[in-house]
């Protein structure tokens, strides 16, 4: 009984020790990535040398043509995904082929936060640390999906893998309807077994951390009305509470009913109040007038909400409108949501992509890489898919400063990365379908 034990004991030891090591073919991947590293620098800054705000056309169609040189050159087929012109937005880039097996959607975008008029950030380096607009949000993660395919290539592994690679240009302020700007996309999700994200990577607290789960962005506007008159006859049964009181009101009730779930929050990110009141929820800029001695006949607050599920979603908005229902004398509200990225739950299948990659990180050299905490990030567009596959996301190389002026990459962070998703899409890839 004690051999038998001691036997079982070294085998799946051994399993263990096998499966936290690389392959003699992931080796050959690995020793590839580091030698052509500069390579993929060189990409890197060629890319950000191109500046592509969300709203740049030009800039982010260049971007664009430059990863479709790319992705043509390990073999896949390219085209750009038009917007319509009163979107105001360049379009994306996607890349496709086929083959037999699990379907891969690997996901990056072309613009960046900052727009022409924040002025020119280009690409610079001490060796160590690089700088410049979108170096990591998130032109890295473009050249990390582009090298981790080329090191599948090199070692002949490319070849059968179904894939797809969406290269969105209005991630940082997307086109609406997102019904258009992201019909293909979401199709795409819909199409694929596993989807992995290339945004940065999260490293803090001594540890790499693994995207499983992103929350929810969507927003609220608030729309509240009262009876203006002078100010000595509010509170009166004539007058009532005016529509300043009444917002207070729900915002208070909102803070002290609709706080408190795990992995929920909602902010009140503008208001405007008074007698007259112009808001555009759009450009987030408003106008208001009104004096000390009079009534205010109307208030517009602006607010954002983030959550882990859809359900938590409906809960949340539901006990809002329900306090805004529950109107102070002589004044009405309504509430209106819209929604924007729906929420990346932590499922089971993405759990297990992240047990997979911690492997590897480990056979890399480096520690186990547990799931983030989901409200330590904000969301992206891979929320679009998760609900229809397996996803992943985080891929990206390891800096900071994001939405920044002073973002930067380490660019060690980025053969590694490349590592990490070269050899995260082979070992899937060995995989059945119903694995």
């Amino acid at each position: 009984m004690i051999r038998t034990f001691t036997i079982l004991a070294a085998l799946i030891y051994s399993l263990t020790v096998a499966a936290e090591s690389l392959s003699p073919e992931e080796q050959e991947m690995a020793d590839w990535i580091d030698a052509h590293a500069d390579d993929a620098i060189a990409l890197l800054k060629e890319t950000v040398d191109i500046p592509s705000g969300s709203l740049n056309k030009v800039g982010v169609r260049a971007v664009g043509d430059v990863m479709r040189r790319e992705l043509e050159s390990v073999g896949l087929d390219t085209e750009w995904i038009e917007m319509p012109g009163e979107m105001n937005r360049a379009g994306h880039v996607f890349g496709r082929k086929d083959g037999s097996g699990k379907k891969f959607m690997l996901i990056g975008h072309l613009d960046t936060v900052f727009e022409i008029e924040n002025g020119s950030r280009p690409f610079a380096s001490d060796g160590e640390i690089a700088t410049g607009h979108g170096v990591y949000d998130m032109k890295a993660g473009n050249v990390i999906i582009v090298y981790a395919l080329k090191a599948l290539q090199e070692i002949g592994a490319l070849g059968d893998i179904p894939l797809m690679v969406a290269y969105t240009g209005d991630e940082e302020k997307s086109g609406r309807p997102l019904s258009i700007s992201r019909k293909e996309f979401i199709e795409a999700g819909k199409w694929a077994d596993i989807a992995l994200g290339f945004e940065e990577a999260m490293y803090f607290d001594d540890t790499d951390w693994a995207t499983t789960s992103r929350r929810s962005s969507s927003r609220w506007v608030l729309t509240v009305e009262g009876k203006q008159s002078h100010s000595s006859n509010i509170f009166n049964e004539e007058t009532g509470a005016g529509a300043i009181f009444e917002a207070a009101r729900i915002l208070d009730a909102f803070y002290d009913e609709v706080r408190g779930e795990e992995h929920l929050t909602f902010n009140a990110g503008t208001i405007q109040g008074g007698t007259e009141v112009d808001y555009d929820p759009g450009k987030n800029r408003g106008t208001s007038f009104g004096k000390t001695n009079v009534v205010p006949r109307k208030v517009i607050v602006h607010g954002g909400m983030r959550t882990i599920s859809q359900e938590q979603l409906e809960r949340a908005r539901s006990a809002m409108t329900a306090i805004v229902a529950e109107n102070h004398p002589h004044t009405t509200a309504s509430i209106t949501f819209a929604d924007s990225y729906p929420p990346m739950s932590p499922t089971e299948g993405n759990l297990a992509l992240q047990r997979e990659l911690s492997a590897i990180n480990v056979a890399l050299g480096r520690d186990p890489m547990p799931a983030l905490d989901p409200s330590k990030r904000g969301a992206a567009d891979i929320s679009y898919v998760a609900p229809h596959t397996d996803a992943l996301a985080g891929l990206g190389g390891i800096g900071g400063g994001g939405h920044t002026p002073d973002e930067y990459i380490e660019l060690s962070s980025i053969p590694l990365a490349i590592k990490r998703a070269a050899i995260l899409i082979h070992r899937l890839s060995q995989q059945s379908t119903t694995d």
